[in-house]
C-alpha cells in the first residue's frame, strides 16, 4: 500500500513548497560554515605548530642570555 500524490498533499508533503532561492541560501549558509571551519581548522594547526617550536625557542634565549651574561655583553 502506497502513498498517492492526494495523501502526499494531505500530509503536507508538498515538495514544491521550497523555493529554489531558500535552496540556494541554504546551500550558500553551509558553504558559508564549511569555509569557517576550514579557516579555524588552519589557524588552530599554525597555533599548534608554534607551541610546538616554543621550547626549543625558550632554549635558544635561556642559552643567548646565559652567554650574553658569561660574557659581559649583559
Amino acid at each position: 500500500m502506497g502513498f498517492s500524490e492526494g495523501d502526499a498533499f494531505a500530509f503536507g508533503m508538498d515538495r514544491a513548497e521550497i523555493d529554489v532561492d531558500d535552496l540556494l541560501k541554504i546551500v550558500l549558509g553551509l558553504a558559508v560554515v564549511w569555509l569557517l571551519l576550514e579557516i579555524l581548522g588552519t589557524v588552530l594547526d599554525l597555533t599548534f605548530a608554534l607551541l610546538d617550536a616554543l621550547p626549543p625557542l625558550i632554549v635558544v634565549v635561556i642559552v643567548v642570555l646565559i652567554a650574553l651574561r658569561l660574557t659581559d655583553r649583559l
